[in-house]
């Protein structure tokens, strides 16, 4: 499988365009769910960048060549252009899904180029600021927008609750075969704490980590489980330490941000029974809404506007609801935005 996994596509029909500063999570969990070749073209950028949303058509100004640091000044359009050309003998893509605002640029361009579809995830820059650059949403052929964030009706914009991502079945199916060895000492239900942290900065309150660790752990002894908890980069060292002694009465396995050794997150969401998200991280929300265990929001007071939207919009949709007094799982369909977001390109723009 690793051969497989790790050989060259000479010719794939779909372009993604890995840009990890502007969302590409999204772009890359859609190509996946195509169920045809794609190839990854990782986007650096260098102090040209705030430029690249100028051009109507699109542009390359910006992009770094490979291997070069950001700040570099040296020229980039002459790399950039044999970074994004098609291998030898292959045509160029018949779809480019691109996300963020810099990344949408160099699509546009794809499209001049090759005559494309193009599908872009998330708000082109001019969507959400009107002065960052001249892209508009009717150059797009398909527009991949939070319902949440109350888009435009338009017949190329397709809204979905909150981002698509790579939570799919099969990843699912994966990570429970390889930690289930692992996860096997603890009791059932598990219940899945992911904690993150205030919206602008860092550091979580250490007393809001600690009653939330003792809440959660109260809960899981309660049914006589255990606690699966995984912290995130906002959390902060002290809070990560609170929330520890708060989940000490039940047995449980804490994950803190950045240490050493394989990350469980994948383990611990295909493994969960319950899990309870904290209501800052849409990302966290969202991918916990891809497994089919209960989802319950907690600390809302850390949530922003636009968080606030996207749980009010999934609670509204009965897949989420938030923590109280009982894990009790309820009927929820999987959410998975990523695969309805390819059947609509499958059944817009014909890739066979």
């Amino acid at each position: 499988m690793s051969e497989v996994r790790n050989a060259a596509i000479e010719d794939a029909p779909v372009w993604v365009l890995d840009d990890m500063r502007g969302g590409a999570t999204a772009a890359i969990g859609i190509a996946e769910r195509l169920g045809v070749p794609f190839r990854r073209i990782p986007l650096t950028w260098n102090w040209l960048a705030p430029v690249a949303g100028l051009s109507r058509r699109g542009t390359l100004r910006g992009l770094a060549q490979p291997g070069r640091a950001s700040e570099d000044r040296a020229p980039a359009f002459t790399p950039a252009v044999s970074l994004l050309a098609p291998p030898p003998g292959g045509e160029g893509p018949k779809l480019v899904i691109s996300a963020g605002a810099r990344a949408a640029s160099v699509a546009l361009w794809l499209k001049s180029r090759f005559a494309c579809h193009v599908v872009h995830c998330a708000s082109p820059g001019p969507l959400l600021a009107p002065f960052a650059g001249m892209l508009h949403p009717d150059a797009f052929d398909l527009l991949v927008l939070p319902a949440q964030d109350r888009p435009p009706r338009l017949d190329n914009v397709v809204p979905v609750l909150g981002a698509p991502h790579r939570i799919s079945p099969l990843a699912l199916h994966q990570a429970a075969a390889s930690w289930a060895e692992r996860l096997s000492h603890l009791p059932r239900p598990h219940v899945l704490l992911l904690v993150g942290g205030p919206v602008r900065g860092t550091d979580m309150p250490p007393a809001m980590a600690h009653a939330l660790g003792r809440k959660v752990a109260r809960l899981a002894l309660r049914q006589g489980g255990s606690v699966l908890a995984s912290t995130s980069r906002r959390t902060g060292s002290e809070a990560s330490d609170a929330l520890a002694a708060g989940l000490s009465r039940a047995m449980h396995v804490l994950y803190r941000w950045g240490e050493p050794g394989e990350n469980p997150y994948l383990g611990f969401l295909a493994g969960a029974d319950a899990i309870v998200a904290t209501a800052d991280s849409t990302t966290m929300i969202g991918e916990a809404c891809g497994t089919e265990a209960a989802v319950y929001v907690a600390l809302p007071e850390l949530a922003g506007l636009r968080q606030r939207r996207l749980v009010a919009a999934l609670a509204q949709a009965d897949q989420v609801r938030p923590l109280r007094e009982d894990l009790s799982p309820w009927p929820r369909a999987r959410l998975d935005e990523a695969g309805r977001v390819a059947a609509e390109i499958h059944r817009r723009f014909p890739l066979d």
